[in-house]
């Protein structure tokens, strides 16, 4: 009782009083909570840099599976090749496919006919091509020293320069005199190369055929089913708008491509058979096929055309007729005929073919040099409709590598929006939707 009656004297002494006026003045005159507009603009400040910082982590892991993506592409060539191959090509079909269907054929039924009409034209590429060019291999070592005796003058000449250099540089160079083995040996036999790598390529082609067929006989469902499945109604348009520009860029380019370079195979074996030339039709296939390969196809098939010349013709003047008639055709077409035809439909930087097939030749080489172009327009067409990282709005702004799509249709909607009309002021998600 005594402690309490002592506790209460302490607690209501002047000085505890005092102490006591002024804390109660000290919180009278404490600063006001913030305002809203304060605590709206510090958490728009949060949310940016943590759109940043996820943006950041995005950046890098999309920079560190871009530089492992073409190492494992490499290393599982042997499943990844034939996958995309066929996708590319069932993709391409997928017209084909549509117009058997409307027409009432059931869906298994039109991927089977789908996949026929493609091993009809494989096989008949390969028999006009393959075949003929075992028995030109076959008559290399005959005919060696025919193309040595054509070739003797420029050979000459060549020896002639070699020494006159030569000479130029033992006067400022002094080196020891080193001898040089050359050594021909006769090439290998195609028969017996195809032979040793027949199973493999059979199976190859074998689960690449099987992949179209699925893909083309589920496309419908697989189509339907991915557009329903999204959440708002503009994210399945934005879907299906998608996939029916990457059919049909990939078709229509494909399809356009292969008239083109038929045509200009034709041409060329015919040209070839009047002048004499053995197998114009191989000839001409060769041409065709290598003329998918953007810049780098017309040389090989140039220098092909001009070894073959040379087995052919008595003289290296009369060699160069078939690479000249080549190239000359190749000309009016690259310059005249596929710019005029393609490039109303499909505009590609020539850079960006440069890299792609730099790339996927790298990764896969002459058959990925043959799908270098194809799944670069699919890339293009997914990555303009979809929209493209905002990088460099990233790194030297405040942006967060978010960037529109490329398609102008939303522009253009916006723009003929009469002043005053409703607007759709909710968020949109990345499919497209509405969220």
């Amino acid at each position: 009782m005594g402690t309490r009656m002592r506790q209460r004297k302490r607690l209501a002494s002047p000085g505890r009083r005092r102490y006591g006026a002024v804390m109660d003045a000290r919180t009278k005159h404490r600063t006001p909570p913030e305002t809203a507009d304060d605590a709206r603009t510090m958490a728009e400040g949060i949310t940016i840099k943590r759109d940043r910082l996820l943006a950041s982590l995005t950046l890098i892991a999309g920079v560190g599976m871009v530089i492992a993506l073409p190492f494992a592409l490499r290393a599982g060539a042997e499943f990844f090749l034939p996958v995309t191959a066929a996708l590319v090509v069932a993709i391409a079909l997928v017209p084909l496919l549509e117009w058997f269907e409307r027409r009432g054929v059931p869906s298994r039924l039109a991927a089977g006919l789908c996949v026929l009409v493609f091993l009809m034209i494989a096989i008949f590429a390969i028999a006009s091509i393959v075949l003929p060019a075992i028995d030109w291999v076959a008559l290399v070592p005959e005919r060696l020293p025919k193309v040595k005796a054509t070739l003797e003058p420029v050979l000459d000449l060549y020896k002639s320069f070699d020494k006159f250099v030569g000479r130029i540089l033992s006067q400022v160079v002094i080196s020891p005199q080193t001898t040089r083995t050359v050594r021909i040996e006769t090439p290998n036999s195609l028969s017996g190369l195809l032979a040793s790598s027949a199973p493999h390529l059979l199976i190859q082609l074998f689960f690449s055929l099987l992949v179209i067929f699925f893909f083309l006989a589920g496309w419908t469902a697989m189509r339907k089913q991915t557009i329903v499945s999204r959440g708002s109604f503009e994210g399945a348009l934005t879907t299906a708008r998608v996939i029916q520009q990457v059919v049909d860029a990939t078709s229509t380019y494909l399809g356009t491509i292969t008239v083109i370079n038929v045509t200009l195979g034709a041409l060329t074996a015919g040209i070839l058979w009047r002048l004499g030339m053995d197998s114009p039709l191989m000839w001409g296939g060769i041409v065709a096929v290598l003329n998918y390969i953007p810049y780098l196809g017309p040389i090989a098939s140039a220098l092909l055309l001009f070894i073959g010349g040379l087995m052919t013709f008595p003289d290296a003047w009369s060699a160069l007729l078939p690479p000249a008639v080549f190239l000359s055709l190749h000309l009016v077409e690259a310059n005249l005929i596929t710019p005029m035809i393609v490039g109303k439909r499909l505009t590609v930087s020539p850079l960006a073919i440069l890299i792609s097939l730099s790339f996927w030749s790298w990764v896969w080489g002459t058959t990925g040099a043959l799908l270098a172009v194809p799944l670069l327009i699919i890339v293009k067409t997914v990555f303009a409709a979809a929209g493209t990282p905002d990088i460099a709005g990233f790194l030297f702004e405040d942006g967060t590598l978010t960037h529109v799509g490329e398609d102008d249709e939303n522009d253009k909607d916006d723009e003929d929006r009469p002043a005053g009309g409703p607007v759709d002021s909710r968020p949109v998600d990345s499919a497209g939707g509405v969220t």
